[in-house]
């Protein structure tokens, strides 16, 4: 391990509000964690080929799963906005069909002037915040804890299409979200072509204070991906990303934002671990819907809190 942090770590960290020392204390735990760890993991077969697109494959029954995700969203039409979403998941195959995971959720986010006509505005995480228009700001928070479950009717392997449900029920100050999903996945190829499909319905209840938990809004997404192993333990391809808000429990009235993301998605797959990396750009197809918020859309970009010029996925897991 090095015994010093390098000049970019450390600005980057004091960005969110870390103290040089204690990101050197974090280094130094995730190393000794992966010291601890690793002589002990076992490789399988469901490890995530993409970084937002989901596949059919599950763990094996009795089997348990570590994974780290992290995601990195920037860039908005003006200022400066940096928002860091982190999840740590324990998954654990119930069946060989049916697989349960506990997440937990914790975020920073860093913004200045990069709201609609340049107010600081903060990313969708840190919504129950209201800095003033001028603020620097700068938050890291505990968000959530999640639980999933996903159940797949019918293997890729064993039947033309695999089918899988999903749902994810996520709780943190303020708000309450389930999240719905229906998986496809297809193989070619001897396994070595994996196209896969998700439509998701999500819809959202915030706290505006005071007052009770009511509809915020509804997310309806489109995840799309195509990935190739063009060698031993590596597989490459593009993921497309279309996502969706309305402001009711429907995806036929009051959209407010429309957003579509494409870029590569690259994913190795070792004996003892796997990691699959991810980067889309918005492109510049959204538009303004009759409940659209002002100012949101600039260059036929959607920068609504919840979306942003660049995303960055990594996701590190481990098997035991």
């Amino acid at each position: 391990m090095p015994d010093r942090v390098s000049r970019p770590t450390e600005q980057w960290a004091q960005s969110f509000g870390f103290r040089t020392a204690s990101l050197r204390h974090i280094s130094y735990a995730i190393f000794l964690l992966g010291l601890a760890v690793l002589p002990s993991l076992v490789a399988h077969a469901d490890e995530p080929l993409f970084g937002f697109t989901y596949t059919t494959d599950l763990l094996p029954k009795h089997k348990f799963e570590l994974e780290q995700w992290f995601t990195t969203r920037f860039t908005k039409a003006t200022g400066k906005f940096v928002l860091q979403e982190n999840r740590s998941e324990v998954s654990y195959g119930v069946t060989d069909r049916f697989q349960l995971s506990l997440y937990n959720t914790y975020s920073s986010n860093s913004a200045y002037h990069n709201g609609p006509f340049g107010a600081t505005t903060p990313g969708e995480p840190f919504s129950f915040d209201s800095p003033g228009p001028d603020d620097h700001y700068h938050k890291a928070a505990y968000i959530s804890t999640d639980v999933e479950a996903i159940y797949r009717l019918l293997s890729p392997y064993t039947h033309r299409v695999g089918v899988a449900v999903y749902s994810e029920n996520r709780a943190g100050r303020d708000f309450f979200e389930t999240e719905n999903r229906v998986m496809l996945q297809k193989n070619f190829r001897d396994d070595r072509l994996v196209l896969a499909a998700n439509f998701t319905y999500a819809p959202e209840l915030r706290n505006e204070r005071p007052g009770p938990l009511t509809l915020n809004e509804t997310d309806m997404n489109l995840d799309y991906g195509a990935t190739y192993r063009f060698m031993r333990n590596w597989s490459v391809g593009p993921e497309a990303l279309n996502e969706r808000e309305f402001s009711s429990w429907t995806f036929w009235r009051k959209e407010i934002n429309d957003a579509y993301f494409v870029g590569p998605s690259v994913h190795y797959g070792g004996k003892r671990f796997f990691v699959t990396g991810t980067f889309v750009e918005q492109m510049p197809w959204a538009t303004t819907h009759s409940a659209s918020n002002p100012g949101t859309v600039v260059g036929g970009r959607d920068y609504d809190n919840d979306f942003e010029r660049y995303r960055v996925r990594v996701k590190v897991g481990w098997y035991f």
